[in-house]
C-alpha cells in the first residue's frame, strides 16, 4: 500500500468565527532530513520549522515565497526552510563548528522572510519561548509581527532516524467571532496542544485532522494543495552564481583546468561545470 502524498487542506467555520489549515508533510519532512543526514533534537527542530513555515505561507503569503530561519541559542547553528507556491519545499542546516545540535534556550530566535512582487524582502524576528518550542514561536511571531491571533501546533515523529509522520495544523481568530464560539475553541484546542497524539494515529490526514479540530462545528474545505520536498537548483542557476565572482577567482577556478563539481546545500544534488563554461564566463567578465 503506497503513502499518502502531503497536502495542505483549508476549511472555514461557517459561522466565519475561524480559518483552519491542516498539513501532512511527512514525505516532505523526511526528504528534507534525509538530504541534509540530520538528527537528533536538530531533525525534530528542522521537521517542525519546515511544517510551520508551510503553515505560515498558506495563511499569510499563499502566493509568495516563504523562508523560516531558526537561530539556535548560544550560536549553535542554524536551521533554515524554504517554502514556495508551488508546493516545493526545502531546508538546510547550518551547525556552528564542533557543535552537535541546534540547541533552543535563551537567546534562540525565529526569523521568518517573505518575497515580495517587487522583489523586496519582509520580515520579522521573535524569540523563542522559553518552554514552547516551534510552535509557540510561530504563534508568537504571529501576534507580535502580523497582529494576527493564532494557535497552532506542528510536530515530527521518528521511528529511529527515520520520520514516520509529520504535520500540524493552524487555526486562526477571524473578526466575526463570538464569546461562545471562542470559549468552546479554546477548550476544544486543549486537546491539541501537542499534536504528537494525532500524528500517530492511523487515520492521520489533513481532511482527518480538521473534522477532529472542528468536531461538532458546521464547516466548509476551501480547497487543498500538494506540497513535496523538492530542490529548485539547476545547473542555470549554478552558472549564475558563478558569474557573479571576481575575474580572479575565475582565473583560480580555471588554474587546474578540472571539472568543477558543485553540490546543492539544499538536495546534495552534484553539478559538473567544464572548464570551457568558466571561460566562457571569464571572456564575459
Amino acid at each position: 500500500m503506497s503513502e499518502p502524498s502531503d497536502s495542505v487542506l483549508r476549511g472555514i467555520t461557517d459561522d466565519g468565527a475561524f480559518r483552519v489549515i491542516t498539513a501532512r508533510t511527512t514525505q516532505t519532512v523526511r526528504g528534507a532530513v534525509e538530504a541534509q543526514g540530520v538528527a537528533g533534537h536538530t531533525a525534530r527542530h528542522f521537521g517542525d520549522l519546515l511544517t510551520g513555515s508551510i503553515l505560515f505561507r498558506e495563511t499569510m503569503a499563499p502566493n509568495m515565497r516563504v523562508q523560516g530561519v531558526l537561530k539556535g541559542a548560544g550560536n549553535s547553528g542554524s536551521v533554515i526552510a524554504d517554502s514556495n507556491p508551488t508546493g516545493q519545499t526545502r531546508g538546510l542546516i547550518q551547525l556552528k563548528a564542533g557543535a552537535k545540535e541546534v540547541e533552543l534556550g535563551q537567546g534562540a530566535v525565529l526569523q521568518l522572510m517573505r518575497s515580495l512582487p517587487s522583489g523586496r524582502i519582509n520580515q520579522g524576528i521573535v524569540e523563542v519561548p522559553k518552554d514552547g518550542g516551534i510552535s509557540h514561536a510561530f504563534m508568537a511571531y504571529m501576534q507580535t509581527s502580523e497582529q494576527v491571533l493564532s494557535m497552532l501546533a506542528v510536530g515530527t515523529i521518528f521511528d529511529g532516524e527515520r520520520v514516520v509522520s509529520a504535520g500540524g495544523y493552524l487555526v486562526q481568530l477571524l473578526p466575526e467571532v463570538g464569546r461562545g464560539p471562542l470559549m468552546v475553541m479554546t477548550e476544544r484546542l486543549r486537546d491539541f496542544e501537542s499534536i504528537d497524539p494525532q500524528l500517530k494515529d492511523s487515520a492521520f490526514n489533513p481532511a482527518w485532522l480538521l473534522g477532529e479540530l472542528l468536531y461538532g462545528m458546521p464547516f466548509t474545505k476551501l480547497g487543498e494543495s500538494p506540497v513535496r520536498f523538492e530542490c529548485w537548483c539547476d545547473e542555470v542557476r549554478v552558472v549564475s552564481a558563478l558569474a557573479s565572482l571576481g575575474r580572479g577567482d575565475l582565473e583560480h577556478l580555471l588554474s587546474t583546468n578540472e571539472v568543477l563539481e558543485i553540490a546543492c546545500e539544499y538536495c546534495k544534488r552534484d553539478f559538473r561545470i567544464a572548464p570551457a563554461r568558466l571561460r566562457g564566463l571569464l571572456e564575459q567578465s
